[in-house]
């Protein structure tokens, strides 16, 4: 199993950054899938989570700002980040949540960095 992130870069304050995660492997389903960020010196944390019927979740600092989305039928999963902020400077990693054919999966992929200059 492999997560794949990918989009991250430096973008100025204000702007907007998409950035996706493929997954590959032989899940026989995928569940949750979601964004988490650790910025320099701090811990990781939850940015958005989207659940198979496509509820969401997002961390109070994301809501309003950034959107989770994903695509199935490609096992990706994206998270659009809108008005983006100094403090929005993190590693970005991808979670995934599912059933693979020998058990649980329950991992992160190695993360796409996110730079937002003032």
């Amino acid at each position: 199993v492999q997560l794949q992130a990918s989009g991250g870069g430096l973008v100025q304050a204000g702007g907007s950054l998409g950035i996706s995660c493929v997954v590959t492997g032989r899940f026989v389903s995928i569940k949750d899938m979601s964004w988490h960020r650790r910025a320099p010196g701090k811990q990781r944390e939850l940015v958005a989570e989207i659940t198979t019927g496509n509820i969401t979740h997002y961390a109070e600092f994301a809501k309003g700002r950034f959107t989770i989305s994903r695509d199935n039928a490609k096992k990706t999963v994206h998270l659009q980040m809108n008005s983006v902020k100094p403090e929005d400077t993190a590693v970005y990693y991808c979670n995934v949540q599912g059933d693979l054919d020998d058990g649980w999966y329950d991992s992160f992929g190695q993360g796409t960095q996110v730079t937002v200059s003032s």
